[in-house]
């Protein structure tokens, strides 16, 4: 199904890139394309989201559609059986939901609450059907996205998923420390911890899952399946930075690429965003190479046995879905409510969350 050329919101309208945020490249060489199932994505997912009371019923209204957190995960994981692709654009949504429940606790210095959240989370992961009905609805709910994505593949790959995100938690928990110590970490040191908060092995495992198959460690773990896999991940974190660096300076925050070029390279607000930009764009023109390379992997793995054939269309699948993430990513960021700084009454706290800190009885 290909994309609403300038949006995929119920009535698409032109989306006007900012020129410091245009990749020309992304925009001719990787075409945009929604899961078929999108349309209905969207509506179960805003359901899941007041079943689950995540968000209050009128925020839902409001602001859940033009959020667009399904659009990201239905121009990602293509090729997905429905029911998979539910259980991922659910997650996807609590991920972003906890997101913003981990700033409000910054914002209000909520330690004790942070705490007592990241060690629920911790015990959720490794039991979610005893956490379903948890009296903190965030806990619940990833109890819920995490026991029906288990569902899909085998016990190896729930375990490689739960390693993941434990460290997904803890990395958190250092952001954490950082924010409210006024923390900045260098740029080595945060484009480390980036690759945690923003998750890059939890969506690279998820391809997997979108396609059907586990891959073993010998696939997962060679140098051109992986170097692929990382590029396209680089990519959405420090797009985002580029994207949230008006947000996140607005409110006072430490993890940014942008804000560490600032803060530890002497660089000015200009000189940051450009280098941002120059290691994106590298980023693009690398997955493009290095997607050959995964391609042919793909190839070399189909020799003639079923499980060969099996592997190589499982590879081919994860690196086309990996190239799918450089479109969605991108225009996610210019559709979605979550990035429309400028917009908001105060800059650096977004209209579809609570001021008040959360979650607590």
């Amino acid at each position: 199904m290909l994309a609403f050329p300038t949006g995929t919101t119920a009535t698409p309208t032109a989306i006007a890139v900012p020129p410091a945020l245009r990749l020309p490249l992304v925009e001719a060489a990787f075409p945009r394309r929604l899961h078929e199932y999108w349309p209905k994505l969207q509506e179960k997912t805003r359901a899941w989201l007041l079943e689950k009371r995540l968000m209050p019923a009128d925020t839902v209204e409001e602001y859940a559609d033009g959020l667009c957190y399904t659009d990201l995960m239905a121009g990602y994981y293509l090729g997905a059986p429905d029911e998979v692709l539910q259980a991922v654009a659910d997650y996807s949504a609590w991920f972003f939901v906890w997101d913003d429940r981990h700033d409000r606790y910054v914002v209000h210095g909520r330690a004790g609450a942070w705490r007592r959240l990241r060690d629920r989370l911790h015990t959720a992961l490794d039991s979610p059907r005893a956490h379903l009905h948890h009296e903190d609805a965030l806990v619940a709910a990833f109890a819920d996205s995490v026991g029906r994505l288990y569902a899909i593949l085998p016990e190896t790959w729930n375990a490689r998923f739960a390693r993941h995100f434990h460290a997904v938690i803890d990395a958190y928990d250092r952001e954490f420390h950082n924010r409210t110590h006024g923390i900045v970490p260098g740029a080595e040191e945060y484009l480390a911890l980036r690759r945690l908060t923003f998750a890059h092995w939890i969506w690279t495992d998820l391809l997997e899952a979108s396609a059907g198959c586990e891959l073993p460690d010998a696939v997962r773990k060679h140098p051109a399946y992986r170097r692929a896999a990382l590029l396209s991940q680089e990519f959405a974190a420090w797009y985002n930075d580029l994207c949230s660096l008006p947000k996140e300076l607005a409110g006072g925050e430490v993890h940014n690429l942008g804000i560490s070029l600032i803060t530890h390279g002497g660089m000015t607000l200009e000189e940051a965003t450009a280098e941002l930009r120059h290691r994106i764009q590298e980023c693009v023109v690398e997955f493009i190479e290095a997607e050959g390379q995964a391609l042919r992997l793909a190839d070399g793995l189909a020799d003639g046995t079923v499980r060969g054939k099996e592997l190589g269309i499982a590879v081919r699948t994860c690196v086309g879905n990996m190239r799918n993430w450089f479109s969605s990513v991108y225009w996610f960021h210019h559709e979605s409510g979550r990035y429309a700084v400028d917009s908001w009454d105060d800059r650096s706290t977004p209209p579809y969350v609570s001021n008040e800190a959360t979650g607590e009885k």
